[in-house]
């Protein structure tokens, strides 16, 4: 396979800071293949989201991989007789929203993809500031699946270059992230991070995706352009 270090995999949910982590991926002037999953998810409407930013990003492809983590559940996301909380949660306490190893998961498939493509960048949005508490978007687990990854793949063992996950969003607050989509002009309406939206896509409000992101918009003193309930 042919080697070029300026392909990228960028893992896109699509919603918000995955969407601005595929455009800062972008301005870092990579040839960007997006990578999203329909895993079960409750709010699926996502994926049309991911496909609608991937088609304007003008990525060089986008794959939606079926995988069923329903069949596990253990969530509020995957199993639908979890109700999705509608009141702030603790910030000491791991949410029912945390669906057990989605990143880990995910991170492989990227993996996969990116070997094949001969590309050694991997993009994902994780944040730990402005986030609900979950175990997979710390530093420490990125730190330790980038390890991993240049232990697992015959790239991290041959070659001189090692794999990089990058996490551009990993130190900004959710107001800062926005500022810098709108910067590079991210259509933060094409994007969804409700756990809980109506039939329609309509956006709840009220769980804790939707409370961190209206707080970043009011603090970046902008209206969210997303349809909600109410």
């Amino acid at each position: 396979m042919e080697k070029n270090t300026k392909k990228a995999v960028v893992l896109l949910s699509g919603g918000l800071d995955s969407a601005t982590a595929l455009a800062m991926a972008a301005a870092e002037g990579f040839d960007c293949y997006a990578l999203s999953f329909g895993y079960g998810q409750r709010h699926a409407i996502e994926l049309t989201c991911a496909d609608q930013v991937a088609q304007t990003q003008g990525v060089a492809e986008h794959r939606i991989i079926d995988i069923d983590l329903a069949a596990f559940g253990g969530s509020a996301l995957t199993d639908l007789a979890i109700e999705v909380p509608h009141t702030e949660s603790s910030p000491e306490e791991i949410p029912i929203t945390y669906v057990p190893a989605r990143n880990t998961i995910f991170l492989s498939y990227a993996l996969a993809w990116a070997e094949v493509l001969g590309s050694t960048n991997i993009f994902i949005g994780v944040n730990a500031l402005d986030y609900s508490g979950y175990p997979d978007c710390r530093p420490e687990f990125i730190a330790a699946y980038e390890t991993m990854a240049n232990l697992a793949t015959k790239a991290g063992v041959t070659d001189e270059e090692k794999l990089t996950i990058h996490t551009p969003l990993i130190d900004l607050t959710k107001a800062q992230i926005i500022q810098k989509g709108l910067e590079l002009g991210v259509d933060y309406g094409a994007t969804s991070s409700c756990y809980d939206p109506a039939p329609g896509g309509a956006a709840c409000g009220t769980c804790d995706s939707c409370r961190l992101r209206l707080k970043g918009f009011k603090e970046n003193g902008t209206k969210d352009p997303r349809n909600y309930m109410n």
